[in-house]
């Protein structure tokens, strides 16, 4: 006997439809094995796709599954601004005027609390404090290795004191400053290469550089992840997460809140802006993540 399932489209990172980073968000999701919500990530072909099902704590909102068209993941941040404003539009209804929400997720990496905000005329936005800090890690391939991965030359790596760093902050990140626009516009990333050169775990690459298409944005990036099945990301929240920790490192902030916006995404025409906050205390104290998200479709398969 089939079932039939109810699911969403949503365009995450963006304030306009067709840009962004397309999500699929599953409902009812609870009676799916592991078999199928893998096969269904695989058929939607999107960065990421959630299975929601109940929380296992009553006082939260959902429990939520993340699937690349490859594997599990246990964080991810566009999954789970999109999720966040799925959830509260059903909570309050369609908004209409200033609503504010609190939305949390249990996630693999534990329950994230995320606050969403409607405006009217502006689409929905949504942040949340990262659950955990950037981590520092030892494994960073050469300038040389590097350049034969991406198609580069490597004078055309780094930038001012930026040099490749590896962080995590629940998903490790290679980063790699490059010089401007124009080199990171031509990168190609060599999945093979990539395969041979680092484990599974660290096969992803965000490529960034401080040069931007958009005066408001702070950095321009990419990001290559063939391991999870996806040859290039519109938008990946938890490298921006990561990202803080680049930025602690190389550019070391003063003091107080600083905000900066990522866009990524241009490349593929799907741009992307990512919010991006440091709480900055004698050290980094804390991180959050923020975007707004766009419904694009609803739809119903049988499984």
């Amino acid at each position: 006997m089939m079932t039939q399932l109810q699911y969403e489209i949503l365009d995450v990172f963006t304030d306009t439809r067709f840009t962004g980073n397309g999500l699929a968000v599953v409902k009812n999701a609870e009676n799916l094995s592991d078999t199928q919500m893998q096969a269904i990530a695989r058929e939607f072909n999107l960065s990421e796709c959630v299975f929601i099902l109940p929380a296992e704590n009553p006082a939260h909102s959902a429990r939520i599954r993340i699937f690349t068209p490859a594997r599990e993941l246990s964080f991810a941040g566009h999954p789970t601004v999109g999720t966040a404003v799925m959830v509260a539009i059903h909570q309050l209804g369609d908004v209409s005027g200033h609503e504010d929400a609190i939305v949390v997720l249990e996630e693999k990496v534990g329950p994230i609390r995320i606050g969403v905000s409607f405006r009217p005329d502006k689409a929905p936005f949504a942040e949340f404090d990262i659950p955990g800090m950037p981590t520092e890690m030892a494994q960073v391939p050469t300038n040389d290795e590097l350049s034969l991965v991406l198609g580069l030359t490597t004078s055309e790596i780094g930038f001012e004191n930026h040099k490749p760093s590896c962080f995590d902050a629940g998903m490790p990140f290679v980063f790699i400053p490059v010089r401007n626009l124009d080199v990171i516009g031509r990168a190609v990333a060599d999945s093979g290469a990539m395969e041979k050169l680092l484990d599974s775990t660290h096969q992803h690459f965000y490529l960034y550089c401080r040069e931007t298409v958009k005066s408001n944005c702070s950095f321009h990036a990419r990001m290559f992840a063939p391991a999870l099945g996806v040859a290039e990301d519109p938008a990946t929240g938890a490298a921006a997460a990561a990202l803080a920790g680049v930025i602690m490192k190389f550019d070391q902030p003063p003091g107080g809140t600083i905000n900066y916006i990522i866009e990524q995404g241009v490349e593929m025409d799907r741009a992307s802006e990512i919010h991006l906050e440091l709480v900055v205390d004698g050290g980094l104290k804390n991180v959050r993540i923020g975007g707004h998200v766009v419904r694009v479709a609803t739809g119903s398969m049988e499984i």
